[in-house]
């Protein structure tokens, strides 16, 4: 068996999949291709974390790397680190999966997602260490490398209450939920440093309850919280705070589409804007386009993924993109997505304006979308393949016009075609995505 890196790193079910035998050979061809290190590794709050991050030091050592440990991290904290001092790095997490799941993300020095070729040359060694373990003769004695005890963790902190130019959250209320992951001590730390008054959900992980009924995938009793506390606002993190998702004081969520709005407002408002525009992927909500549109600002689309909003913002020098998920990103203070980095940014909007986080998202009006899986007789099915249905997306779009947007995509891992559809209702959408769903059925399904 073997690894293959998906849109963000390594995943599988820690210890079945995601063998200590596999990490460790992953280690082992990391140091070969990304280089010799000092490397830096750390971890959400799985279970399963202290014994995959050893296997993958262990792997790294053996071809003579050095590993600096940093315990638990947020994502975006090692990618941090990765950058300011200029080291590989590693973080071993599912981000927002089940805790008995785990996965294997890397970093090139300075803090970059690998390349697809880069990736591709990680496989392919790992492959090889994998079909001739005892091929070549192994180091000993002074070529070996070591494991060093790390820290970091109050220079991700500072970094993160700098991101908002010496200005503070006095008099601010603010409901966080931690997911039981890697934000438990960070997030909390840092807003308190910044004068809001914090109140903590699910900070307590115990190594099972990682993403459990929680998070930015379980909103539901931050929203309670934020309501019965009387708060300003509320950030929901997953398991490694790569990304957040936000409520405001009526108890009502606010997306990654959403944030995005209010931060390219405020950012272009400033002259900080990288060309009036902003990155989104194909999923994006058309509420958030037809908002852009109105405000003059320039909407570029990517496919699914974070890696290829940055893979986007860089080609173009963009400053601002993201995720309907909440994975944002901010080119100018980070190198990939942060969600204690997006809270910050989006609360200290909400203290310098003076208005509501209610009334801040309400530069964009969500379409109703609706989003359903159709089995196809095999992956990678498009709707080019098929004559009928490319006349049943024609039809559908020119019936709503510019009222809906429709998206039919082949999945990337499953045999299903997705079909996204939004407008004006939802029982509109809900009409569109039946027709369409059963084209796909007709034209491509099992």
């Amino acid at each position: 068996m073997t690894l293959r890196f998906g849109t963000d790193g390594v995943r599988g079910v820690a210890n079945a999949e995601l063998t200590p035998e596999l990490v460790l050979a992953l280690g082992r061809a990391a140091a070969r291709v990304l280089g010799g290190g000092p490397f830096l590794v750390g971890r959400d709050t799985r279970v399963s974390g202290p014994l995959l991050q050893a296997a993958l030091s262990a792997g790294l050592a053996t071809e003579g790397a050095d590993v600096v440990d940093l315990g638990v991290l947020p994502t975006p904290g090692v990618a941090w680190l990765s950058a300011a001092d200029a080291r590989p790095a590693a973080v071993i997490s599912a981000s927002h999966n089940p805790f008995p799941d785990n996965g294997v993300k890397f970093f090139q020095a300075g803090g970059r997602k690998l390349s697809d070729e880069t990736e591709a040359a990680l496989e392919a060694e790992l492959d090889r260490l994998l079909a001739h373990p005892a091929a070549e003769e192994r180091r000993t004695g002074a070529g070996l490398g070591r494991l060093l005890a790390g820290g970091g963790h109050a220079r991700y902190e500072q970094a993160l209450a700098a991101s908002i130019g010496g200005r503070s959250l006095a008099g601010l209320s603010v409901v966080l939920d931690c997911a039981n992951g890697a934000a438990s001590e960070v997030a909390p730390a840092v807003l308190r440093a910044l004068g809001a008054e914090v109140a903590v959900l699910h900070d307590a992980p115990d190594g099972l309850n990682i993403n459990d009924r929680c998070g930015s995938t379980h909103p539901e009793e931050l929203q309670r919280a934020v309501v019965a506390l009387r708060a300003d606002a509320g950030l929901a993190f997953d398991g490694d705070a790569d990304r957040v998702l936000a409520v405001d004081h009526t108890g009502a969520l606010v997306d990654g589409d959403q944030l995005i709005a209010i931060c390219a407002l405020d950012r272009r408002a400033h002259g900080r804007l990288a060309g009036d525009a902003v990155v989104v992927t194909v999923m994006t909500n058309l509420g958030f386009r037809q908002a852009m549109a109105g405000e003059g600002i320039r909407v570029i689309e990517t496919d699914v993924g974070d890696r290829y909003v940055l893979e986007e913002m860089e080609r173009g020098g963009w400053s601002l993109g993201g995720e309907q998920s909440g994975h944002v990103i901010f080119g100018d203070l980070a190198t990939t997505g942060d969600g204690a980095l997006t809270g910050l940014q989006v609360l200290d909007v909400v203290v310098r304006t003076g208005r509501s986080l209610a009334d801040l998202a309400a530069v964009m009006v969500r379409l109703p979308q609706v989003l359903r899986n159709v089995p196809v007789a095999s992956r990678g099915a498009g709707v080019q393949a098929s004559e009928e249905l490319v006349m049943a997306v024609k039809a559908v779009e020119a019936d709503l016009g510019d009222r809906g947007r429709v998206l039919v995509r082949p999945s990337g891992t499953e045999a299903v075609v997705r079909v996204m559809v939004e407008a004006m209702t939802v029982q509109e959408a809900e009409a569109a995505c039946d027709t369409l769903c059963d084209a796909v059925g007709r034209s491509l399904g099992a």
